[in-house]
C-alpha cells in the first residue's frame, strides 16, 4: 500500500505497518464476507487503510480494531447504497426506452407543469424543506441540522407545503 505523498515521521510509518500488517487479512476478509468480491474486498481494505491513515492523530491505539471494522463497514454500505442507485438510474432509463403513447407524455408534461406552477406557490421556508426531504432524501433530522431549526419546525413547514400541494395537484404526496 503506498500512503499519499509527504513527509512523515518515522514513529508513523512504523505505527501504521504495524496496524496495517496486524489487521489487513482479517479486515479483507470481513470485506470479502460482506461484498462476496476479492476485487472489491481489496478496494475496501485500501480505503479503510487510507481512511485510518487521514485521521491518525486522533485514532486511540485501543480502539484501532473496532475503528477499522466500523469504517470498512461504512465503505461496503456506501458501494451498496451507490450500486443502489445505478441500478435505479439503469432500470429507470429500461423504462424511458420503452416505447410510450403520445397521451401518456403529454400527461406527464403537464403533471410536471402543474408541479412546478404548485411547487412555486409555496413559501420559500417550507418549499425548501420539501426539495430537501423529496428530492435529496435528507431525513427531518438532517434538513433541522443544516437550517439551524428544531425537528418540529421541520415537520411543520413540511406539513405546510404537503397541505398546499394537495390542495393544487390531485395527486397523493
Amino acid at each position: 500500500m503506498t500512503l499519499p505523498e509527504g513527509k512523515y515521521s518515522m514513529k508513523e510509518l512504523t505505527w501504521f505497518r504495524e496496524i496495517y500488517d496486524l489487521y489487513y487479512e482479517s479486515i479483507r476478509s470481513f470485506a470479502y464476507y460482506k461484498t462476496g468480491d476479492v476485487a472489491t474486498s481489496d478496494d475496501v481494505v485500501q480505503e479503510t487503510f487510507l481512511k485510518l491513515w487521514s485521521f491518525r492523530d486522533k485514532v486511540r491505539n485501543e480502539s484501532i480494531k473496532s475503528l477499522l471494522y466500523t469504517i470498512a463497514a461504512n465503505i461496503i454500505k456506501n458501494q451498496f447504497k451507490h450500486q443502489q442507485v445505478v441500478y435505479q438510474f439503469e432500470k429507470q432509463s429500461d423504462n424511458d426506452n420503452t416505447s410510450e403513447s403520445a397521451d401518456s407524455q403529454i400527461l406527464t408534461e403537464e403533471f410536471n407543469q402543474k408541479l412546478q406552477s404548485a411547487l412555486a406557490e409555496i413559501p420559500e421556508g417550507p418549499r425548501i424543506v420539501f426539495l430537501m426531504n423529496r428530492i435529496e432524501g435528507l431525513t427531518y433530522n438532517e434538513i433541522a441540522e443544516r437550517m439551524n431549526l428544531s425537528v418540529k419546525a421541520i415537520e411543520k413547514r413540511m406539513s405546510e407545503a404537503i397541505k398546499i400541494l394537495r390542495s393544487r395537484i390531485d395527486l397523493k404526496i
